[in-house]
Protein backbone atom coordinates (compact mmCIF):
# COMPACT_ATOMS: atom_id res chain seq x y z
CA UNK A 1 0.00 0.00 0.00
CA UNK A 2 1.22 3.44 -0.91
CA UNK A 3 2.13 5.79 1.90
CA UNK A 4 -0.01 8.40 0.06
CA UNK A 5 -3.14 6.25 -0.30
CA UNK A 6 -6.18 8.55 -0.78
CA UNK A 7 -8.58 8.91 2.11
CA UNK A 8 -6.50 7.15 4.76
CA UNK A 9 -3.18 8.88 5.18
CA UNK A 10 -0.77 7.22 7.54
CA UNK A 11 0.76 9.62 10.08
CA UNK A 12 4.46 10.23 9.59
CA UNK A 13 6.68 8.83 12.33
CA UNK A 14 10.27 10.06 12.60
CA UNK A 15 12.87 7.32 12.40
CA UNK A 16 14.75 6.92 15.68
CA UNK A 17 18.09 8.67 15.73
CA UNK A 18 20.80 6.15 16.54
CA UNK A 19 23.50 7.65 18.72
CA UNK A 20 27.01 6.66 17.72
CA UNK A 21 28.37 3.80 19.72
CA UNK A 22 30.69 5.08 22.38
CA UNK A 23 34.21 3.69 22.00
CA UNK A 24 35.49 1.89 25.04
CA UNK A 25 38.70 3.40 26.28
CA UNK A 26 41.75 1.35 27.11
CA UNK A 27 42.52 0.77 30.77
CA UNK A 28 45.73 -0.47 32.35
CA UNK A 29 46.56 -3.19 34.84
CA UNK A 30 50.02 -3.10 36.40
CA UNK A 31 52.35 -5.35 38.34
CA UNK A 32 55.84 -5.03 39.71
CA UNK A 33 58.74 -7.19 40.80
CA UNK A 34 61.86 -6.44 42.81
CA UNK A 35 64.61 -8.57 44.34
CA UNK A 36 68.10 -8.13 45.78
CA UNK A 37 69.66 -11.08 43.96
CA UNK A 38 73.18 -11.89 45.14
CA UNK A 39 74.00 -8.29 46.03
CA UNK A 40 74.41 -6.89 49.53
CA UNK A 41 71.57 -4.38 49.16
CA UNK A 42 68.95 -3.10 46.79
CA UNK A 43 70.04 -0.17 44.61
CA UNK A 44 67.21 -0.27 42.05
CA UNK A 45 64.18 2.01 42.40
CA UNK A 46 60.84 2.08 40.61
CA UNK A 47 57.66 4.15 40.63
CA UNK A 48 54.19 4.58 39.14
CA UNK A 49 51.98 7.64 38.99
CA UNK A 50 48.19 7.74 38.56
CA UNK A 51 47.82 3.96 38.64
CA UNK A 52 44.91 3.88 41.09
CA UNK A 53 42.99 6.99 39.97
CA UNK A 54 41.26 6.47 36.62
CA UNK A 55 40.32 10.14 36.23
CA UNK A 56 43.88 11.32 36.91
CA UNK A 57 45.21 8.63 34.59
CA UNK A 58 42.99 9.77 31.72
CA UNK A 59 43.55 13.46 32.37
CA UNK A 60 47.31 13.40 32.99
CA UNK A 61 48.53 9.98 31.85
CA UNK A 62 50.14 6.95 33.46
CA UNK A 63 53.82 7.18 34.39
CA UNK A 64 56.10 4.19 35.03
CA UNK A 65 59.82 4.39 35.81
CA UNK A 66 62.61 1.92 36.56
CA UNK A 67 66.04 3.17 37.66
CA UNK A 68 69.05 0.90 38.28
CA UNK A 69 71.62 2.49 40.60
CA UNK A 70 75.10 1.66 39.41
CA UNK A 71 77.11 -0.70 41.59
CA UNK A 72 80.79 0.05 42.00
CA UNK A 73 80.09 3.77 42.11
CA UNK A 74 79.04 6.09 44.90
CA UNK A 75 75.68 5.19 46.47
CA UNK A 76 73.59 3.73 43.67
CA UNK A 77 70.45 3.84 45.82
CA UNK A 78 70.67 7.62 46.23
CA UNK A 79 71.27 7.94 42.48
CA UNK A 80 68.23 5.85 41.53
CA UNK A 81 65.93 7.47 44.10
CA UNK A 82 67.01 10.97 43.06
CA UNK A 83 66.27 10.14 39.43
CA UNK A 84 62.85 8.72 40.31
CA UNK A 85 61.86 11.79 42.33
CA UNK A 86 63.06 14.14 39.61
CA UNK A 87 61.12 12.38 36.83
CA UNK A 88 57.97 12.26 38.95
CA UNK A 89 58.27 16.00 39.55
CA UNK A 90 58.73 16.66 35.81
CA UNK A 91 55.69 14.52 35.07
CA UNK A 92 53.55 16.42 37.59
CA UNK A 93 54.24 19.79 35.93
CA UNK A 94 54.26 18.60 32.32
CA UNK A 95 52.24 20.58 29.77
CA UNK A 96 49.82 17.99 28.38
CA UNK A 97 49.11 20.24 25.37
CA UNK A 98 52.80 20.41 24.50
CA UNK A 99 55.30 17.95 23.06
CA UNK A 100 55.21 15.08 25.57
CA UNK A 101 58.20 13.28 24.04
CA UNK A 102 60.42 16.37 24.18
CA UNK A 103 59.34 17.15 27.73
CA UNK A 104 60.05 13.61 28.86
CA UNK A 105 63.56 13.71 27.39
CA UNK A 106 64.16 17.11 28.99
CA UNK A 107 63.03 15.60 32.29
CA UNK A 108 65.60 12.82 31.95
CA UNK A 109 68.38 15.33 31.34
CA UNK A 110 67.18 17.26 34.40
CA UNK A 111 67.22 14.08 36.46
CA UNK A 112 70.82 13.44 35.37
CA UNK A 113 71.82 16.94 36.45
CA UNK A 114 70.24 16.40 39.86
CA UNK A 115 72.04 13.09 40.36
CA UNK A 116 75.33 14.71 39.32
CA UNK A 117 74.73 17.64 41.69
CA UNK A 118 74.20 15.29 44.65
CA UNK A 119 76.94 12.75 43.92
CA UNK A 120 79.46 14.96 42.14
CA UNK A 121 79.71 12.75 39.07
CA UNK A 122 80.83 9.80 41.22
CA UNK A 123 77.50 7.95 41.18
CA UNK A 124 74.97 7.08 38.54
CA UNK A 125 71.82 5.29 37.48
CA UNK A 126 70.14 3.97 34.39
CA UNK A 127 66.53 4.88 33.62
CA UNK A 128 63.53 3.64 31.69
CA UNK A 129 60.65 6.13 31.87
CA UNK A 130 57.34 5.64 30.07
CA UNK A 131 54.20 7.76 29.84
CA UNK A 132 50.96 6.39 28.43
CA UNK A 133 48.77 9.38 27.59
CA UNK A 134 45.65 9.39 25.42
CA UNK A 135 46.38 5.77 24.46
CA UNK A 136 49.88 6.55 23.19
CA UNK A 137 53.23 5.52 24.68
CA UNK A 138 56.10 7.95 25.08
CA UNK A 139 59.39 6.68 26.49
CA UNK A 140 62.94 7.80 27.27
CA UNK A 141 65.90 5.82 28.53
CA UNK A 142 69.58 5.99 29.39
CA UNK A 143 71.87 3.06 30.14
CA UNK A 144 71.29 -0.66 29.76
CA UNK A 145 67.79 -1.24 31.13
CA UNK A 146 65.12 -2.79 28.93
CA UNK A 147 61.75 -1.78 27.49
CA UNK A 148 59.78 -4.55 25.77
CA UNK A 149 56.41 -4.65 24.01
CA UNK A 150 54.50 -7.92 23.69
CA UNK A 151 51.94 -7.61 20.88
CA UNK A 152 50.17 -10.41 18.99
CA UNK A 153 52.39 -13.07 20.59
CA UNK A 154 55.54 -11.30 19.40
CA UNK A 155 58.14 -9.52 21.52
CA UNK A 156 59.73 -6.22 20.48
CA UNK A 157 62.63 -4.42 22.13
CA UNK A 158 61.73 -0.73 21.98
CA UNK A 159 64.90 0.85 23.28
CA UNK A 160 68.63 0.54 22.68
CA UNK A 161 71.43 0.14 25.21
CA UNK A 162 74.09 2.75 25.82
CA UNK A 163 77.11 0.44 26.05
CA UNK A 164 80.46 -0.09 24.35
CA UNK A 165 79.11 -2.96 22.25
CA UNK A 166 76.54 -0.76 20.56
CA UNK A 167 78.96 2.14 20.27
CA UNK A 168 81.55 -0.08 18.56
CA UNK A 169 78.87 -1.45 16.23
CA UNK A 170 77.68 2.05 15.29
CA UNK A 171 81.25 3.08 14.56
CA UNK A 172 81.65 -0.01 12.37
CA UNK A 173 78.49 0.86 10.43
CA UNK A 174 79.88 4.32 9.71
CA UNK A 175 83.04 2.62 8.40
CA UNK A 176 81.05 0.19 6.23
CA UNK A 177 81.38 -2.93 8.42
CA UNK A 178 77.88 -4.35 8.96
CA UNK A 179 78.87 -7.41 11.00
CA UNK A 180 76.53 -7.32 14.06
CA UNK A 181 78.88 -9.58 16.04
CA UNK A 182 81.77 -7.17 15.82
CA UNK A 183 82.79 -5.86 19.23
CA UNK A 184 80.75 -8.31 21.27
CA UNK A 185 83.84 -10.20 22.34
CA UNK A 186 85.44 -7.03 23.63
CA UNK A 187 85.83 -7.39 27.43
CA UNK A 188 84.51 -3.85 27.83
CA UNK A 189 81.44 -4.45 25.64
CA UNK A 190 78.97 -4.13 28.53
CA UNK A 191 80.52 -0.95 29.95
CA UNK A 192 78.03 1.93 29.88
CA UNK A 193 78.72 4.90 27.65
CA UNK A 194 75.82 6.99 29.01
CA UNK A 195 74.19 7.08 32.44
CA UNK A 196 72.35 9.51 34.67
CA UNK A 197 74.72 11.50 36.84
CA UNK A 198 77.68 11.48 34.46
CA UNK A 199 79.30 14.74 33.50
CA UNK A 200 78.20 15.63 29.99
CA UNK A 201 75.31 13.24 29.36
CA UNK A 202 74.78 13.59 25.61
CA UNK A 203 72.36 10.91 24.47
CA UNK A 204 68.87 10.06 25.72
CA UNK A 205 67.18 7.35 23.67
CA UNK A 206 63.43 7.56 23.26
CA UNK A 207 60.40 8.09 21.13
CA UNK A 208 60.16 11.02 18.75
CA UNK A 209 56.61 10.16 17.82
CA UNK A 210 54.39 8.23 20.23
CA UNK A 211 53.51 4.56 19.79
CA UNK A 212 49.73 4.02 19.56
CA UNK A 213 48.65 1.58 22.25
CA UNK A 214 46.40 -1.35 21.33
CA UNK A 215 44.18 -3.58 23.41
CA UNK A 216 46.21 -6.57 24.55
CA UNK A 217 49.57 -4.79 24.47
CA UNK A 218 51.89 -5.59 27.36
CA UNK A 219 54.84 -3.39 28.26
CA UNK A 220 57.76 -4.58 30.37
CA UNK A 221 60.26 -2.09 31.80
CA UNK A 222 63.08 -3.77 33.68
CA UNK A 223 66.64 -3.46 34.90
CA UNK A 224 69.40 -5.57 33.39
CA UNK A 225 69.02 -7.92 36.35
CA UNK A 226 65.92 -9.12 34.48
CA UNK A 227 66.53 -8.35 30.81
CA UNK A 228 70.19 -9.33 30.95
CA UNK A 229 69.36 -12.73 32.46
CA UNK A 230 66.23 -13.90 30.64
CA UNK A 231 66.36 -14.27 26.88
CA UNK A 232 63.55 -13.00 24.66
CA UNK A 233 61.89 -16.41 24.39
CA UNK A 234 61.71 -16.64 28.18
CA UNK A 235 60.37 -13.09 28.50
CA UNK A 236 57.72 -13.75 25.85
CA UNK A 237 56.61 -16.85 27.74
CA UNK A 238 56.37 -15.02 31.07
CA UNK A 239 54.32 -12.21 29.53
CA UNK A 240 51.85 -14.74 28.15
CA UNK A 241 50.00 -15.10 31.45
CA UNK A 242 46.71 -13.32 32.08
CA UNK A 243 47.59 -11.04 34.99
CA UNK A 244 50.58 -8.69 35.40
CA UNK A 245 51.30 -9.93 38.92
CA UNK A 246 51.50 -13.51 37.65
CA UNK A 247 53.75 -12.35 34.81
CA UNK A 248 56.07 -10.82 37.42
CA UNK A 249 56.05 -14.02 39.46
CA UNK A 250 57.04 -15.98 36.37
CA UNK A 251 59.83 -13.53 35.56
CA UNK A 252 61.20 -13.99 39.07
CA UNK A 253 60.95 -17.78 38.83
CA UNK A 254 62.92 -17.61 35.60
CA UNK A 255 65.64 -15.50 37.23
CA UNK A 256 65.85 -17.90 40.17
CA UNK A 257 66.06 -20.87 37.79
CA UNK A 258 69.15 -19.38 36.12
CA UNK A 259 70.85 -19.34 39.55
CA UNK A 260 73.52 -16.84 38.54
CA UNK A 261 76.23 -16.60 41.21
CA UNK A 262 76.56 -12.87 40.68
CA UNK A 263 72.84 -12.15 40.14
CA UNK A 264 72.29 -8.39 40.09
CA UNK A 265 69.39 -6.58 41.76
CA UNK A 266 66.32 -7.10 39.62
CA UNK A 267 63.32 -4.83 39.11
CA UNK A 268 60.44 -4.97 36.66
CA UNK A 269 57.20 -3.16 35.90
CA UNK A 270 54.50 -4.73 33.73
CA UNK A 271 51.64 -2.74 32.18
CA UNK A 272 48.81 -4.60 30.43
CA UNK A 273 46.43 -2.67 28.17
CA UNK A 274 42.82 -3.88 28.39
CA UNK A 275 39.25 -2.81 27.55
Amino acid sequence: MSMNNMGNSIPHTAAPVMSPKRRRRISYHVGNLQGVGARARQEDSFSFANVFDVNEMREKGLLFVVCDGMGGMKDGKIASETAINSIRNSFTYMDRNGDIAAQLKAGVYRASEEVEAILGGEGGSTIIAGIIYQEKLYYACVGDSFLYLRRNNCLYRLNREHNMCNQIFLECIREGNLDPQYGRNDPESVALTQFLGMTGLSDVDGSVRPLPVKEGDIFLACSDGVGGVLDEKEVLFCLGYAEPLVMCEQLEQGIIAHAKRNQDNYTAIVVKCIK
